[in-house]
C-alpha cells in the first residue's frame, strides 16, 4: 500500500480520535430510527411490542426498504424512568446517527421524550404514551403519538357507561400523569353525558405497587353502584383477585380502561372479570384482510397470537417507515412536513396523522369481559374509529400551545 493510500485510509479514524468518542454513523445503504422503550419494566407489553416492530422491519426490508435503503432499529431499554429514557434519547441522536426517535410506554416517560424531541429538534413518534398533554397542553411541533390518547379511550367508555343506571362511581388508578389523565378526562366526559351522578371516592395507589386490600376496602366503603377503573399489568391482577375475594365487583358495574387487552386478560386466566365494559384487542374475532394478514405472519414468524402491544410495535415502525418514504430527505423539517396528514395502514385498517395536533385517528375496541375455555376474552366488541371520538380543530386550538 502507498504511502497515500495509508493516510487516505487512517486519516477518518485520526480525525475521529482527535474529536473524541466517534459517533455509529449510519451506512450509505442504510437509514437508522432509535427505539425506546420500557422493556424491563413492563415485559407482558413490551416483550409482544419489540416482536410487531420487528416483524415490520424485516416486512419493510424485503419489500426494498425506505427508498432502496435498508431501514435498521436500534433498541434500547429505559426501565420506565424518564431520565433513562432522555440518557437514551441522547446516545441515539448523538451517537447513533438515528434520524427519529420512536417508542414509549409510560406517560411519565413519553411526556420527558416530547420534551427532548422539541429541545433537540428531532422527530419522535410516540407508541403507547396515552396522556392527552402529549399532543395538547404539553404539545410540540415534533412530537406525534400512534395510539388512542386518554380522552380518545374515555370518550369511547363514556359513552356506555352514560347507558348505566349507576349513579355513584368511584376510581381506582395509578398514582401518576396516565392515571391522573385518563380519571380526570372520563370524569369530565361521563358528567357531561349524565348530570346526575355523583363521584363518591377515589383511590390512587402507586404505579407497579398496589396494596390492593386496602384499596378495595376504601372503595367498598364508599357503597359506589359503578367503579372506573385504570389499573393495568400486575397491579390489575391483584385489584381483581382482591376485589373477587372482598365482592367489591358483585352486583357493580365496572368500566375499565386497557383491561380487554390480552396482555392483562391472559394473565387472569379463568379469574378474569364477569361483564366489565372495557377497550382491548379481541384478537380472536377480528376478521378484515388487513388484520388477518398481520396474524398469518405474525404466526408464521413466532408460532404465539400477537397482543395489541405486537399490534402497536408493528404500526409504529410502519407508520415510522411512510414518513421516511414520503419525506424528500431525513431533515427532521422534513419529516415533520412529512408526517403532518399522513396516512397509514395498520392491522386495524386505515389511520392518519392529524396535522393539528399529530394524533393518530387509529381507533381501540369496545367490549365486555368474560370467561370463555379457561381463559378472559372480550366479547361484543365494537371497534370504535378514533377520528370519531376527537375533538374538533376548534377545540383542539383552545387546548393545544400553538406554534
Amino acid at each position: 500500500m502507498t504511502r497515500r493510500l495509508l493516510v487516505s485510509a487512517f486519516l477518518p479514524a485520526v480525525l475521529s480520535l482527535v474529536a473524541g468518542a466517534a459517533p455509529v454513523l449510519a451506512a450509505d445503504g442504510e437509514v437508522k430510527i432509535g427505539e425506546i422503550n420500557s422493556y424491563s419494566a413492563l415485559p407482558a407489553f413490551t416483550e409482544p411490542y419489540r416482536k410487531g416492530w420487528q416483524l415490520a422491519v424485516e416486512e419493510i426490508n424485503a419489500h426494498g426498504g425506505i427508498n432502496g435503503k435498508t431501514l435498521v432499529v436500534v433498541s434500547k431499554d429505559d426501565a420506565g424512568k424518564p431520565a433513562d429514557a432522555v440518557t437514551a434519547a441522547n446516545e441515539l441522536v448523538s451517537r447513533e446517527d438515528v434520524v427519529m426517535l420512536t417508542g414509549g410506554f409510560f406517560s411519565n416517560v413519553g411526556l420527558a421524550l416530547a420534551d427532548f424531541a422539541k429541545q433537540k429538534k428531532v422527530l419522535y413518534l410516540a407508541g403507547e404514551p396515552l396522556t392527552d398533554a402529549m399532543v395538547w397542553s404539553a404539545g410540540n411541533r415534533y412530537t406525534f403519538r400512534l395510539r388512542p390518547s386518554n380522552y380518545m379511550q374515555a370518550a369511547m367508555l363514556a359513552d356506555e357507561a352514560a347507558k348505566l343506571p349507576a349513579k355513584r362511581w368511584a376510581t381506582i388508578a395509578p398514582n401518576y400523569e396516565y392515571g391522573q389523565s385518563a380519571v380526570k378526562v372520563f370524569k369530565q366526559l361521563l358528567s357531561a353525558k349524565r348530570p346526575d351522578i355523583e363521584w363518591v371516592g377515589e383511590q390512587w395507589p402507586p404505579q407497579g405497587k398496589i396494596d390492593a386490600g386496602p384499596v378495595v376496602q376504601a372503595i367498598a366503603a364508599t357503597k359506589p353502584d359503578a367503579i372506573l377503573n385504570v389499573e393495568f399489568g400486575p397491579d390489575l391482577v391483584k385489584l381483581v383477585r382482591e376485589g373477587n375475594t372482598r365482592g367489591l365487583f358483585k352486583d357493580r358495574s365496572v368500566v375499565s380502561f386497557l383491561t380487554g387487552e390480552p396482555e392483562y386478560l391472559d394473565a387472569l386466566k379463568d379469574e378474569a372479570p364477569e361483564g366489565w365494559i372495557v377497550t382491548g384487542y379481541p384478537w380472536y374475532g377480528i376478521h378484515t384482510p388487513e388484520h388477518d394478514a398481520f396474524l398469518k405472519a405474525y404466526d408464521d414468524k413466532y408460532h404465539d397470537h400477537p397482543r395489541l402491544g405486537s399490534v402497536v410495535g408493528y404500526t409504529l415502525i410502519q407508520a415510522a417507515a411512510d414518513i421516511l418514504r414520503k419525506a424528500p430527505s431525513t431533515d427532521t423539517e422534513a419529516l415533520v412536513k412529512a408526517a403532518e396528514g399522513l396516512t397509514f395502514d395498520s392491522p386495524f385498517g386505515k389511520a392518519s396523522l392529524r396535522a393539528i395536533d399529530h394524533q393518530s385517528t387509529l381507533g381501540a375496541f369496545v367490549g365486555t369481559t368474560t370467561v370463555k375455555d379457561g381463559a378472559g376474552v372480550m366479547k361484543d366488541f365494537v371497534y370504535h374509529d378514533g377520528a370519531s371520538v376527537l375533538p374538533s380543530d376548534d377545540m383542539v386550538k383552545t387546548l393545544r400551545p400553538q406554534m
